[in-house]
Order: C-alpha cells, then sequence, then structure tokens
C-alpha cells in the first residue's frame, strides 16, 4: 500500500513538473499556425528586428517581473488580469504569448481561446530568449 501512495504521489509530482516547465511550448490556437514560423528564438529576434503590425508579443507574468526584463517589443498582460483587459487586446492580432516556463501562458491561452480568440502561440519561457532583456524604467 504504502508503495502504491509513494508512486501515486511521484506521479503528481511529475506531472506537475511537465506541466510547469513549458510542455504547451509550440501550442497553436485553431488560426495560428502561421506563428510557428516564430517558435525559434532567432526566429522572434528577426520579428522584432522587424516587426510587423498584426503581431503582438505578450508577457503574462507579474508587472514586477515584466518591468525587470521582458522580451524587447512585448506588451505585459498579466494573466490574473488579462480577461479585464480583452478591449486592449484585439482579436484581429497575432499574440505570441509567453511567461516563465510556458505553463501559464498556456493557461492564458485556454482562457482567451473561451473568449473567441482564435490566432495565438505559446512561445514557453522567457528565458529562451538569448539577448538583451528590456527593462521598464520606473516610475518617478
Amino acid at each position: 500500500m504504502r508503495t502504491l501512495i509513494k508512486f501515486s504521489l511521484l506521479l503528481t509530482v511529475l506531472s506537475s513538473i511537465f506541466f510547469l516547465t513549458g510542455c504547451h511550448e509550440g501550442y497553436v490556437s485553431k488560426d495560428g499556425e502561421s506563428l510557428k514560423q516564430y517558435l525559434e528564438p532567432e526566429a522572434l529576434k528577426k520579428l522584432i528586428e522587424n516587426p510587423k503590425d498584426d503581431i503582438w508579443i505578450i508577457d503574462v507574468r507579474s508587472e514586477s517581473a515584466y518591468n525587470s526584463k521582458h522580451v524587447p517589443t512585448a506588451k505585459s498582460f498579466y494573466s490574473s488580469t488579462i480577461l479585464d483587459r480583452l478591449s486592449e487586446l484585439p482579436k484581429d492580432k497575432f499574440l505570441i504569448i509567453y511567461c516563465e516556463t510556458g505553463g501559464r501562458a498556456q493557461m492564458v491561452i485556454n482562457k482567451l481561446e473561451k473568449k473567441g480568440y482564435t490566432k495565438m502561440m505559446n512561445w514557453g519561457g522567457y528565458t529562451r530568449w538569448k539577448w538583451e532583456y528590456a527593462k521598464t524604467p520606473e516610475k518617478k
């Protein structure tokens, strides 16, 4: 019986780790397939250097995490407030969404899909970015 409990606990822990460590990286919603071309960090860098008006990069980490460092050109839509800010998030834009590891980004994508958003990709964790991060200047 103890072996079964230990196995069950181990399985639960491993499942949690798998979910929280970016297992959804590269997931695209219904109309987001074209975003897969930006999944590799080098491709996202090229997009940032030559932005397209119809593609937004969205950081769903906390405001303080975003302010301290984020992928250049990313817009901040903290995961717990994004549903309150849908009027700022056009459905006609393609959204590349990232967080710490990809798990929270996927939860946001799932919520947005229920609200009719169809052009999204889970880019995974911000640490995949290999270059200098942008920072938000402190407010005075």
